[in-house]
């Protein structure tokens, strides 16, 4: 007979940030797409996987000249992503891995996209019940850095108590500001030797591998 039993409250105090793109969503193909054809500055993938080396909206400010043009390039950015989300998969095997995670952990989407289309993905893949909160960029501040602290005091938590997992090293260097160690994958947008730059806690290969590594990480208080 299989015993069930209900996570601790202890292990639900901790949270999981999960990046959106290149995490749980395989949009690689699709983001890299529109680029080429919206900024004719993409000629390979390095010009564009280099952006993620920082926060992409800060990438933006330094390289746009104003506010406008910023606007513009969202708009045609998202004029596209948004009806080529629907030929979009969920990468095979982190929806399982999400489950069990969601058993101990609360877990949160913090990502550069914008809500409407993250939403209407985790609905459609049956995602949605798994995650406490779906914060989509340009709901409150396009700086994940700041929308992490907004976590920690709406949920009680400093950092000792969250992880954040992401493929990229800009994601890697916001939670580390705020004192978050992450946890990178290989199935998104940055290798695994750019990954090892932003000092991961751990690199997961298969997205099997992160429910092992955040129990880790919890497990060593760090």
């Amino acid at each position: 007979m299989e015993i069930v039993t209900e996570p601790t409250k202890e292990a639900r105090s901790k949270i999981v940030f999960f990046d959106f793109d290149g995490v749980i969503a395989d949009t690689f193909d699709l983001c890299f797409g529109i680029n080429k054809q919206i900024d004719p500055r993409i000629k390979v993938v390095d010009d564009y996987t280099s952006r993620f080396n920082g926060n992409i909206n800060d990438w933006k400010k330094d390289t746009v000249c104003n506010e406008e043009e910023i606007r513009k390039s969202d708009e045609d950015f998202f004029s596209r992503y948004i009806p080529g989300m629907a030929r979009v998969n969920v990468f095979p095997g982190i929806k399982e891995a999400i489950k069990e995670l969601a058993e101990k952990y609360t877990l949160i989407i913090i990502s550069s996209t914008i809500a409407s289309p993250i939403k209407d993905f985790m609905e459609r893949n049956e995602l949605q019940s798994f995650f406490e909160k779906l914060d989509g960029d340009m709901v409150v501040h396009n700086n994940k850095t700041e929308r992490i602290k907004m976590a920690f005091e709406r949920y009680g938590m400093g950092p000792k108590d969250c992880v954040f997992v992401t493929d990229t090293l800009g994601d890697m260097r916001e939670a580390a500001s705020c004192g978050i160690p992450s946890i990178g994958v290989t199935w998104g947008f940055h290798k695994k030797n750019n990954l090892e730059k932003g000092n991961p806690f751990k690199i997961a290969e298969i997205p099997e591998e992160l429910i092992e590594a955040v129990a880790d990480y919890f497990k060593c208080g760090m």
